[in-house]
């Protein structure tokens, strides 16, 4: 787990990993959002500011923050570059395998075990967790279309 970093140690991090990683200086806003609960970070374009997820910083060791850190600056570049920064666009997923910056991250520790219920397919046993309880008269198995069970 890593100490709590301030905004200038924050700043100084992501303009050490672009620098590094982009060749490029980081020359506009990065800062922790507490508010952001199913995503690790995000850039907002018309802004240009990256926000990241404080949690990532406590639950994590500094690889993963690292790993969120070279995502978000990935859209970034693309974005002031005036290429496609869009997660389905090709210039995005090739600056990711170039950097080695990952396409998703990991689930949060603190997160994983807010799932109540566990349905599965009755046909081919793929499993579903979910927070809120589902209506096994309405929805379906997104795999093979088979119904579901409560477990």
């Amino acid at each position: 787990m890593m100490n709590p970093i301030s905004d200038k140690e924050l700043y100084q991090l992501v303009n050490q990993l672009s620098e590094t990683y982009f060749n490029k200086p980081f020359i506009d806003k990065v800062q922790f959002n507490a508010r952001l609960r199913t995503t690790g970070g995000r850039y907002i374009p018309s802004r240009r500011i990256i926000e990241l997820n404080p949690k990532y910083a406590f639950e994590f060791e500094k690889e993963e923050l690292h790993g969120i850190i070279k995502h978000e600056l990935c859209h970034y570049h693309l974005h002031i570059e005036g290429k496609g920064y869009g997660h389905r666009d090709r210039d995005f997923r090739e600056l990711l395998a170039k950097t080695g910056s990952p396409r998703h991250c990991k689930q949060l520790p603190s997160e994983e075990k807010r799932y109540r219920y566990t349905y599965e397919c009755r046909n081919c046993n793929a499993v579903y967790k979910r927070v809120r309880k589902v209506d096994v008269s309405r929805y379906r198995c997104g795999k093979c279309r088979g119904k579901l069970k409560l477990v």
